[in-house]
């Protein structure tokens, strides 16, 4: 019987869904990037998340590897190109946890507007603080999306009640204009938006992709927020845009570098600069993390799977 490693947290659903599929399931949360590669040679599938990179090294020592399911949206961790190359399908499973990324950009982005996160540390501290922190309504507002995908769609179908209009900028997606959402371009989120959303995946095109000259071309200084991929935003230029006022407030679920402990020098600095504003609200990648999204995500791998000719 064909043999699948599952190296992330799952739900029990993916490896009874498997098995009854004909595989034989190993589950190793904890498996570094040598341990897989001595391994690997021995599985015709593989179910990551985002801890380690599938790169040339692990891929070159696949030798049954037939497909990978990445639970969750990212496919900047695999080597796509060399995979393909080799045969080897790959899957991600994006439509599994963007509702609980939508949500979670909503949470943000309300807490933001109505001072609730930094307000709750106030009275903590003892202080009750209700004019300073009186704060703004989100409807009437224009919302800017980048990136209309899976999560950007989830988000703009959550704003809907609020009575916002979302201009939404896809690169790739045209003709998508309908009911509160018009399909827009950059300048026009950067002229017009009082909130600005980011749903891009990290690649060469988007490194950085909100950078000096980005913060610079705003007009109404929005409310930020980035769901997707710490890389996709340059945290120096973002401090600067809140330091010069462009920007009102941020709320961010990913950072550049999330291994904190690996932190230099420069990126503490950069860390704490964003964790002591109160207009800023960092939480720890937890945006698709839902319950309800541990099952979906199995469950759209499962299903994908299905489509395959194998085993």
């Amino acid at each position: 019987m064909p043999k699948v490693l599952i190296t992330a947290p799952a739900h029990s659903c993916l490896k009874e869904g498997l098995e009854q599929r004909g595989y034989l399931v190993d589950t190793l949360e904890k498996i570094n990037h040598q341990e897989l590669k001595e391994l690997i040679p021995a599985y015709a599938g593989l179910i990551v998340a985002s801890r380690i990179q599938i790169d040339k090294e692990i891929l070159a020592a696949a030798q049954s590897l037939k497909w990978i399911g990445r639970l969750g949206s990212g496919m900047e961790i695999i080597d796509v190109e060399q995979a393909t190359a080799q045969q080897i399908v790959c899957m991600s499973s994006p439509d599994g946890n963007c509702e609980s990324v939508g949500e979670h950009c909503l949470g943000l982005l309300l807490s933001l507007l109505h001072n609730i996160s930094s307000s709750r540390d106030e009275v903590r501290e003892g202080k009750w603080l209700r004019e300073a922190n009186r704060g703004f309504e989100l409807g009437g507002k224009t919302v800017g999306i980048i990136g209309l995908g899976h999560t950007g769609s989830a988000f703009a179908h959550l704003l809907s009640p609020f009575g916002v209009t979302v201009l939404a900028h896809d690169k790739y997606k045209t003709g998508f204009s309908g009911g509160h959402i018009i399909e827009s371009t950059l300048e026009a989120i950067q002229e017009s938006a009082d909130v600005i959303s980011f749903h891009l995946p990290l690649n060469a095109e988007t490194q950085h992709y909100a950078n000096e000259q980005f913060f610079s071309s705003l007009k109404k200084r929005p409310y930020f927020l980035n769901a997707s991929r710490g890389g996709v935003v340059d945290t120096a230029a973002l401090i600067s845009a809140l330091d010069q006022g462009l920007v009102a407030a941020a709320g961010l679920d990913v950072l550049e570098n999330e291994d904190l402990a690996s932190y230099i020098a420069h990126e503490t600095d950069m860390l704490q600069q964003l964790l002591r504003r109160r207009n800023v609200i960092v939480t720890p990648h937890i945006a698709g993390s839902s319950h309800e999204s541990l099952v979906k995500l199995a469950q759209s791998l499962l299903k994908k799977l299905d489509l395959l000719p194998w085993p």
